[in-house]
């Protein structure tokens, strides 16, 4: 692909699944920077590197970073920065958001055990119904 090529933010919507009012929403965060083309400015024109962007950005928030973190990982990529840096605040940042997935999915394991218990004690008790019901019916 070359470094030249352009996207218009309705064939970027279509390639990455969002609408283009998400699109708008990162570039008033700042995580990207389009070229205003046309009468008055309207028409917004991406650059590969904007793109390229876009797509760290989906990506940090499927990793569950905020758009606040994904655009001072995104930046510093950006900025002539040392990279051992870099690589530093982001596995400080993904060591965070691990042990924030882990605390929830401890807490969703014993909301599970709890469901299941539920599930024990009523099919238990499901089962002395029945059990009464057949000896009345019986009787």
């Amino acid at each position: 692909m070359s470094s030249h090529q352009t996207y218009g933010i309705s064939e970027l919507a279509r390639e990455f699944d969002l609408s283009t009012r998400t699109i708008r929403f990162y570039e008033d965060m700042g995580l990207l920077q389009p070229r205003r083309e046309g009468p008055g400015g309207r028409n917004r024109v991406y650059s590969a590197r904007d793109r390229t962007r876009l797509k760290l950005t989906l990506r940090a928030k499927r990793l569950g970073l905020s758009l606040t973190e994904a655009k001072e990982i995104i930046d510093m990529y950006d900025s002539p920065r040392d990279t051992g840096a870099q690589l530093h605040k982001f596995l400080s940042v993904l060591a965070e958001h691990r042990h924030q997935i882990e605390a929830q999915l401890a807490d969703l394991a014993a909301n599970l055990d709890e469901v299941k218990a539920h599930e024990r004690e009523a099919r238990a008790l499901l089962l002395k119904a029945e059990q009464k019901l057949a000896r009345a019916s019986s009787a």
